[in-house]
């Protein structure tokens, strides 16, 4: 049964592939989600997903600093506008939600309770927040009270656990659906993981056997159209998370599509083809950073764009250095037009780094009923 018999249901939003791209900090900006949506319209006729912004932190919203401010842009056609909080606070949490109401900022609202960075985890923050179980049922309930009476969904994101001795995954899920969220979306990986080793999807299938009232979303090891049926197969969950596999792969999109509507897979695109995608993504940031800014954001993503074709050491490195559109259009002319998309791209991609201890603050594990708001874990920077 294809997704098109059943689309993805998250509130009001119905969405035609269930298929969401994750938030990534510096990269799922408004340049890089209209990239996205302009290459799956193109290479399977339909933008059908639902492409979230990069996470943005409640307190920072609230106190409109121009930097999370500019971070909230969307692109003038782009429904349904999907912005993510990183939120400690029941109070903050509300005021954040309500701006976004009132100002019209966006139609869906996500929660990340899923980072795993060990300066949001050491002040209780991000995939630590969990474990609080009461705190953060507050905080699922906060953001709802203030999206009542609006089309407004809020979702809430989060990992299997601290640490395999804690897992928190099957309380959250629970406790988010009992507090009105509308999904919820599980990276099947604790805290402790980090980004390394496999992700464990039999506990996305548990989670999906323990919370039956609203779609459950998996996450984690999705670098191919086929990775995204087979999670859906294995787990029974109603929609894939997509972060890291779509790095200098933004056409990925139209593939999921393909393969979750089964209609005709695309053509993987030609070196010649990478390149046009690289100059749109350039123009695009610098439409929205300015040129210098805009061209110092794209180096980071040409190692991932050239993964596997073959491109010299000489160019990658100018590419990872390039200044200008100009200096940039004269790289490109000089990429052999007709390479084949090459097989050895295919596979993981992005940060995976090494497991370990997780940083908490003192006594964190002591009461997960403990309601007190952790202390400056909401002073960081927005994106992660």
């Amino acid at each position: 049964m294809s997704s098109t018999d059943h689309p993805l249901r998250i509130g009001s939003l119905e969405l035609r592939s269930p298929v969401v791209l994750a938030p990534m900090a510096g990269i799922t900006n408004v340049a890089f989600r209209t990239l996205c949506r302009e290459l799956e319209l193109a290479r399977s006729g339909s933008t059908s997903g639902l492409y979230v912004c990069e996470m943005v932190t409640a307190r920072a919203l609230v106190e409109r600093q121009p930097a999370t401010l500019h971070m909230t842009t969307f692109g003038p056609t782009e429904t349904p506008r999907s912005l993510q909080l990183y939120t400690v606070d029941p109070d903050t949490t509300y005021a954040a939600a309500k701006m976004i109401v009132d100002e019209n900022m966006a139609d869906h609202i996500d929660m990340n309770f899923g980072c795993p960075v060990p300066k949001v985890t050491r002040k209780g923050g991000g995939a630590a927040l969990p474990y609080k179980r009461t705190l953060f049922g507050r905080i699922v309930a906060a953001a709802v009270k203030a999206t009542e009476g609006t089309d407004i969904p809020v979702t809430v994101k989060f990992r299997v656990g601290i640490d395999d001795e804690h897992h928190t995954h099957l309380d959250a899920g629970r406790i988010a659906a009992g507090e009105g969220a509308a999904a919820v979306a599980l990276h099947a990986r604790t805290a402790a993981q980090r980004y390394s080793g496999v992700a464990d999807w039999s506990e996305i299938a548990r989670l999906k056997e323990h919370v039956t009232d609203v779609p459950v979303l998996g996450n984690g090891d999705i670098f191919a159209a086929e990775d995204a049926a087979r999670m859906m197969a294995e787990t029974g969950c109603d929609g894939v998370v997509v972060g890291r596999g779509c790095l200098g792969r933004p056409w990925l999109f139209a593939e999921l599509s393909a393969a979750l509507n089964g209609t005709e897979m695309p053509t993987p695109p030609t070196l010649g083809e990478v390149a046009a995608i690289i100059r749109r993504h350039a123009e695009l940031l610098a439409d929205h950073h300015g040129e210098d800014k805009g061209m110092r954001e794209l180096r980071k993503h040409v190692a991932w764009y050239l993964r596997g074709f073959p491109a010299g050491s000489d160019m990658r490195v100018a590419m990872a250095m390039v200044s200008t559109l100009e200096e940039l259009d004269g790289l490109l002319a000089q990429l052999p037009p007709d390479v084949p998309f090459p097989k050895d791209a295919e596979g993981p991609r992005g940060r995976q780094g090494s497991p370990g201890t997780v940083a908490l603050p003192e006594g964190w594990l002591d009461d997960p009923d403990d309601c007190l708001v952790p202390a400056g874990a909401d002073i960081m920077h927005s994106g992660g």
